[in-house]
């Protein structure tokens, strides 16, 4: 791709020695934990083990270190600081029961109260990205977008949840509305008017997955500039031909009179939570509270969007109820995994058993949006008195996310069993 020119690349980069704020300390210094995942936890301190993947900091020379995990005891978690990221990633851990407590709200440091033990740091969602790797923190809540630009695919970084519900985007290459002959990719790489004199300008804040991008679709003559922000302004201005960038509605982009292309896709993007294969494998409690973190997500978002039906049916049997429903309802009445059947006492007005019959309680969860469905098909099986209300959490025997997580880190579920019920060690 030598027809590739870089006009800026990003700067700043993880910080070697962290203030201790929460305890007023001066934090330790680096030490030198290797990049792969099978590295040593012995290793001496003092030796640092450049980060070759980072093509920002190869490209200035500047070198990025990662940590031994010796270098500190505690384990540190980082949030992004500002902006809307930021209060989507508060809002989810305060609704996971995981309230962020910070001790003076001047600082950058703050706890979890239910998670002793860990550390939070605020951090800019770049830094999130760079402090994963050079080992100043262990897991991160950030968006893909941000974790595939700086992290670029580094294979310390192991995405543990990838879909946190917040942050929805994705990364595109929009045009001007007045290129009218350009309405895909295939035209914009057909397009006569680009050269190695006169290249294709794309400003953009996404130079890592840019240059691959426009490299793996096949076009030669590309030139990538940076910037931090406007960068719907710049075709306008004359400063670039067209942008690649995160898109949520496109109102931004309408407005500035451009428009996506077919193909101009990137990524998709949204929160995702992401942790150090390194810690995880060699820094003692880490995986487990990664478990714990993972389990409340999980249950939080599986319940989002559901609600409990909740109704009184009439009949001879709670095997007689089910029945019924499972062979005259829909599949609305089978809930999760079959509805939930279980007996009424209803006495008479004397206190004797009620000589109506037999009513049992019926309880399924179904999404809000086929709730009413829900309370006509019950009604037509003899359903009354039905009550609705939303879930919190929808707890799985354990959740899928942590399978996987386990298998990629090439150890035995078997061997983690004792999270599913708390207490206990590793055995």
């Amino acid at each position: 791709m030598s027809a590739f020119q870089a006009l800026a690349a990003p700067t700043g980069g993880p910080t070697l020695a962290a203030r201790n704020w929460m305890r007023g300390t001066q934090g330790q210094g680096a030490g030198g934990r290797a990049a792969s995942s099978s590295a040593a936890p012995g290793r001496a301190r003092g030796k640092c083990v450049t980060v070759a993947s980072i093509r920002q900091r190869e490209a200035t020379g500047q070198q990025v270190y990662r940590k031994s995990i010796e270098s500190r005891d505690s384990i540190r978690m980082g949030i992004p600081s500002k902006g809307r990221m930021a209060e989507d990633t508060m809002d989810l851990l305060d609704e996971c029961q995981l309230k962020v407590r910070k001790i003076n709200p001047r600082q950058y440091a703050a706890e979890i109260p239910n998670v002793p033990g860990m550390e939070v740091w605020f951090q800019r969602a770049t830094d999130v990205v760079r402090k994963l790797i050079s080992g100043d923190i262990d897991i991160g809540i950030v968006g893909y977008d941000m974790l595939r630009e700086i992290g670029n695919e580094d294979e310390d970084l192991v995405v543990v949840h990838d879909a946190l519900g917040f942050g929805g985007c994705h990364l595109a290459v929009a045009v001007p509305n007045s290129w009218e002959d350009v309405n895909s990719l295939r035209d914009l790489l057909s397009d006569t008017r680009w050269s190695k004199e006169r290249p294709l300008r794309v400003v953009t804040a996404y130079m890592n997955l840019a240059e691959q991008f426009f490299k793996d679709q096949g076009f030669d003559n590309v030139e990538l500039s940076t910037a931090d922000g406007a960068l719907e302004a710049a075709p306008a201005m004359g400063a670039a031909d067209c942008i690649l960038d995160l898109v949520s509605s496109g109102t931004t982009l309408r407005e500035n009179n451009l428009k996506q292309i077919d193909g101009g896709r990137v990524l998709e993007s949204q929160g995702v939570l992401v942790a150090s294969r390194t810690a995880l494998l060699n820094r003692p409690g880490t995986l487990e509270i990664i478990h714990e973190i993972l389990e409340r997500f999980e249950a939080h978002l599986r319940a989002e969007g559901l609600f409990m039906v909740t109704a009184n049916v009439r009949g001879s049997s709670a095997e007689e109820v089910a029945t019924s429903l499972a062979k005259n309802g829909s599949q609305l009445l089978r809930g999760l995994q079959g509805p939930t059947v279980s007996p009424i006492y209803t006495p008479s007005a004397d206190g004797s058993p009620s000589k109506e019959g037999s009513f049992y309680a019926v309880s399924l969860g179904v999404p809000k949006s086929r709730i009413y469905e829900t309370v006509k098909e019950i009604r037509k099986e003899g359903g009354s008195g039905v009550l609705v209300f939303p879930l919190t959490y929808a707890f799985d025997e354990e959740p899928p996310r942590w399978n996987a997580l386990v298998n990629n880190l090439g150890l035995d579920a078997r061997d983690y069993d004792f999270l599913k019920i708390g207490g206990g060690t590793k055995h």
